[in-house]
């Protein structure tokens, strides 16, 4: 890292501790000696798949975003759990969510969110050889649909702004670029 840009941290209060997110206001030192402070939103991590099938078709979920008010075409995705390592939490959520399960994983990237803000970071797998099995679990509060298009449509949906989840469209992006290698 650059140290010449780094920040440190004086003293701080955690102001909320949820289920998934906590909030902290901490107070920091700027490289020039100045002081400031930072809201936080600390975030446990989470994974996002993109589950190909053989014959090039991604499997997606919409499900209504209270947040936004909309209901989103997104990549399966879910938040870690303590302890729980990136590469089976992916799996877990692809069978929770999609009822898939996949013969080859791929890591393609991590990264964070809205670093402005918070610390979450997403890492990103690519699922092939998927099979359909049963869906298994899940959050009990999830409704989700299917929804199953070829790889290059879901693209060009991101591209006309009709796929609005960020996540997603990063998501795809990293399946068009890792296509090219």
């Amino acid at each position: 890292m650059s140290d010449h840009l780094r920040e440190t941290r004086i003293d701080g209060e955690r102001v909320y501790d949820g289920q998934v997110v906590k909030l902290e206001v901490d107070r920091v030192r700027l490289p020039d000696g100045r002081e400031s402070v930072r809201e936080v939103v600390r975030h446990p991590g989470a994974v996002m798949v993109v589950p190909l099938t053989d014959d090039g078709r991604v499997v997606m979920v919409r499900q209504h975003r209270y947040c936004t008010g909309e209901a989103l075409l997104e990549l399966p995705a879910g938040t870690l759990e303590p302890g729980e390592e990136p590469l089976a939490c992916a799996q877990r959520e692809l069978v929770e969510e999609t009822g898939y399960q996949a013969r080859d994983w791929r890591h393609l990237a991590s990264f964070y969110t809205t670093p402005g803000f918070t610390d979450e970071l997403i890492h990103c797998y690519l699922a092939s050889g998927i099979t359909l099995g049963e869906r298994a679990g899940g959050d009990e509060d999830e409704l989700i649909e299917l929804a199953m298009l070829p790889l290059s449509s879901a693209q060009t949906l991101a591209r006309r702004g009709e796929i609005r989840d960020a996540k997603t469209m990063v998501g795809l992006l990293l399946t068009k670029v890792d296509e090219g290698r």
